[in-house]
């Protein structure tokens, strides 16, 4: 699959197609799957990935038969197709790609295309109750945009995949906006004047109501998802509870506070602000965006610590300059690259961050540089790792 499909994960834009035809094709090849179960659909910036994860944990504690879609994957393909959060069997992607071979290569899908009719059609197969499928990139023109949602939910909008969704907020939004179905209702999990209004106009058209979560919830809940960050994905999972319960769906508030809690356990989610280990505290987590750094950096500054060693690496179409102001001067910093066609060189990397009075060295692989960190960190330091989801990912 990963050698002969072409893969966002792996390509970047040149992988990506903005077009709904082939996933239409294919759908209507595996007999519509999408229709045969419920679905809840996930767009945003940052935090669609925790959100999802989060709902699917608070559905599964109130009884449901919760699917789980979800990309990219840390470590094994598997991870991206969940029920009950366990992942997709070996037996089922096997026979999915065999049985579908010809036609995958007929049509020239691409990677995500076929990803998205495998979940769909594992979905259908296992007759879950709800489904929580999260937008690969965009909205308007993913390949998930095909499903008719019970919910749709656009966790907030920052500016990243510039390149192919525009230059401007408003831009974003419109493309995430494009989830929004007819009579059909759906949440805004961050509100801002620059795209509060694309979204009411947008939501008008197809008569779909719509709930700007941090506007109307008001109870903090927690959640074992530690980084800070998580507090406005879970306003939006609490809004979307209080949604779905309108809906006729039977979610008490027992369920909420029992699944918020148990994210990690429910649904085997990784990467968000994980404590990987203790002496010295090493943490990992994917933000890989300015919103999303801005957030984890502000939690990193405010940890306990001696000294702070940064393992960071970057895929080739981030820009930089965006962000490099957002890693502390004082921090010891180890370059990386990771190991996909999308890593951006180590040294172009530290010559960028040198630029900005932020120095380190460069080193082979991600799991040398955090080698050489936990060499030089003393007990009472902290290390990080992030920079991207795919230098996490190697971590593990």
């Amino acid at each position: 699959m990963f050698a002969q499909l072409p893969m966002y994960q792996n390509k970047g834009k040149l992988a990506y197609k903005a077009d709904l035809s082939n996933i239409i094709k294919l759908s209507k090849h595996l007999g519509n799957p999408e229709r045969k179960f419920k679905s809840i659909h996930v767009a945003g910036t940052n935090g669609k990935g925790s959100t999802s994860h989060m709902l699917a944990s608070v559905l599964q504690e109130a009884g449901y038969k919760v699917g789980l879609y979800t990309s990219p994957h840390l470590k094994d393909f598997k991870e991206r197709i969940k029920l009950n959060g366990v992942d997709v069997t070996d037996d089922f992607v096997v026979d999915f790609v065999v049985n579908n071979k010809s036609f995958f290569e007929q049509n020239m899908l691409s990677f995500f295309e076929m990803t998205v009719g495998m979940a769909f059609s594992f979905f259908a197969k296992k007759n879950v109750d709800f489904a929580i499928i999260e937008v690969g990139l965009g909205g308007r023109l993913d390949s998930t945009n095909i499903i008719m949602p019970e919910l749709s939910i656009i966790t907030n909008i920052g500016l990243d995949h510039t390149k192919i969704l525009g230059n401007t907020r408003q831009l974003i939004a419109t493309e995430k906006a494009g989830i929004i179905k007819q009579n059909t209702p759906v949440i805004i999990g961050e509100t801002h004047a620059e795209t509060s209004a694309i979204f009411n106009k947008i939501a008008q058209k197809y008569n779909s109501t719509i709930y700007f979560a941090d506007q109307l919830v008001d109870t903090i809940y927690e959640t074992d998802l530690k980084g800070n960050y998580q507090k406005n994905n879970t306003i939006t999972v609490v809004q979307a509870i209080n949604v779905l319960n309108t809906l006729g769906y039977n979610v008490a508030n027992s369920h909420l506070i029992k699944g918020l809690l148990n994210v990690v356990n429910n649904t085997n989610l990784k990467g968000r602000w994980q404590l990987i280990n203790d002496k010295p505290k090493i943490i990992c987590d994917t933000a890989h965006n300015k919103e999303g750094l801005t957030f984890t950096m502000k939690q990193l500054k405010a940890q306990p610590f001696k000294n702070l060693h940064l393992v960071l690496g970057f895929v080739n179409d981030k820009n930089l300059e965006d962000i490099i102001h957002l890693f502390p001067e004082f921090a010891n910093f180890y370059f990386c690259s990771p190991k996909i066609s999308r890593g951006l060189d180590a040294k172009i990397v530290m010559q960028k961050f040198k630029d900005e009075n932020r120095y380190g060295e460069v080193y082979v692989s991600v799991n040398e540089a955090l080698k050489a960190a936990k060499h030089n960190a003393k007990i009472d330091d902290v290390i990080y790792v992030g920079g991207s989801t795919f230098v996490v990912a190697e971590i593990f």
